[in-house]
């Protein structure tokens, strides 16, 4: 049998019954348009992280307080470990070779209210040295000051977005008093932002001194994280190394498996998130694939018809010295094509709403070439699959059954 033969038959076969061919490879546009959108969100969550934490430089590391078999970046919130102070902030200032500078934080989330506009965001007690460790820059006003933690300030540094939401656009709050946890603070600095979805929480925050923070908000003692900026990125190990040995030490800790907190470089923590991120992109992946597979039982049940609806037509085929492998071929082929179509138009109304959702800022989602050929790939792959039954059954017709068929 001709492969012009086959590709006409192919045609004739599938669009003459538009409506019943159009539904059984909507199955299929559905499948692969959600792989491709949940595929995409998956990997700009991936993307935006590891921009968001690559923007902080190679060479810091991270120090957060809690167990060091609990794998992964602490939160730093409110209520979680409390085995680091300042004490050992202060050790590693004294004792630390590899550090350019250090700074610590303390951190929770509270109501913040002005008037009647109020938004529930995360307030950081901090120190001067932390702006320059995690690249803040002010947009206008000044970041807080040794003077502040000295005397208790109850001033705040608000991010751009929270000041928007508390004072509305074109205000100037500097001066101005807000409510943290119904305390008064007076706004001394807004931060500049940082732009992109991956530095919201930062454009969102509000910083105070750490003295206040401890004595008036948190009432404790203890911080959630010491930041150490290495002297460059070649020595970023050398002070891993170097803060993890002052800490046991400070401790009293002789084993490292027993560790009370976790030393992370920036490498670590990218590793630790593009980790869960994958198997986020998995799981997306995986949820969209069952319409894939529910779009194959669509086109296997269309071909099975199709067999019983044509089968006096492979009768006629037979008896006229078709072979078995020209009925299957044709069937296969059928079935194969309308996935094929239905591929290529998934593909483009699934990258269509991918570039959609990403421009108008509802989530940012990545599409790349890969995932589109794995999506493409396994939507054949099912053609061929689901269609390889129907096909078996067509080429196993006998001749003089298939003539009698009513």
């Amino acid at each position: 049998m001709l492969i012009k033969d086959i590709f006409s038959e192919t045609y004739s076969n599938l669009f003459g019954n538009k409506v019943r061919s159009g539904l059984t490879m909507l199955g299929i546009v559905i499948g692969i348009s959600s792989v491709i959108v949940l595929v995409g969100v998956g990997q700009g969550a991936t993307q935006s992280i590891t921009s968001s934490i690559s923007s902080l430089g190679s060479n810091m590391l991270t120090i957060s307080a809690g167990a060091a078999r609990n794998a992964g970046p602490a939160s730093g919130g409110f209520g979680s470990a409390t085995t680091l102070t300042e004490d050992d902030a202060d050790a590693l200032k004294e004792e630390m070779t590899y550090a350019a500078a250090i700074a610590v934080n303390l951190s929770g989330r509270y109501q913040v209210t002005y008037q009647g506009n109020n938004t529930n965001t995360s307030i950081t007690g901090t120190e001067p040295g932390y702006a320059s460790i995690k690249t803040i820059e002010m947009s206008s006003g000044t970041f807080i000051t040794d003077q502040n933690i000295s005397s208790y300030s109850k001033v705040a540094v608000l991010g751009p977005d929270v000041a928007e939401t508390l004072f509305g656009e074109n205000v100037d709050p500097i001066g101005l008093t807000i409510k943290i946890n119904k305390i008064q603070f007076k706004v001394i600095g807004i931060t500049q932002s940082k732009g992109g979805s991956g530095s919201s929480n930062d454009d969102e925050a509000i910083y105070v001194p750490l003295s206040t923070m401890q004595r008036f908000l948190a009432g404790k003692t203890s911080i959630s994280n010491i930041y150490v900026e290495a002297t460059d990125a070649d020595s970023i190990d050398f002070a891993k190394q170097e803060a993890t040995s002052i800490l046991l030490t400070q401790h009293g800790i002789a084993s490292e498996a027993d560790a009370d907190f976790n030393v992370l470089s920036q490498a670590d923590l990218v590793s630790s998130l593009s980790s869960t991120t994958s198997t986020l992109t998995l799981l997306l992946g995986a949820i969209a694939g069952i319409s894939l597979l529910v779009g194959g039982i669509g086109i296997m049940n269309m071909m099975l018809t199709t067999v019983t609806e044509r089968t006096k037509e492979i009768g006629l085929r037979k008896a006229i010295g078709a072979k078995n492998a020209d009925i299957s071929i044709q069937f296969l082929v059928e079935a194969t094509m309308m996935t094929f179509i239905g591929g290529t138009i998934g593909v483009l109304l699934g990258w269509g709403i991918a570039e959609g959702v990403t421009r108008a800022g509802l989530v940012t989602s990545v599409v790349t070439l890969p995932s589109v050929a794995l999506a493409f790939g396994v939507a054949t792959l099912i053609g061929i699959i689901f269609g390889f039954y129907p096909a078996r059954k067509a080429a196993r017709l006998r001749p003089i059954d298939a003539l009698k068929y009513e």
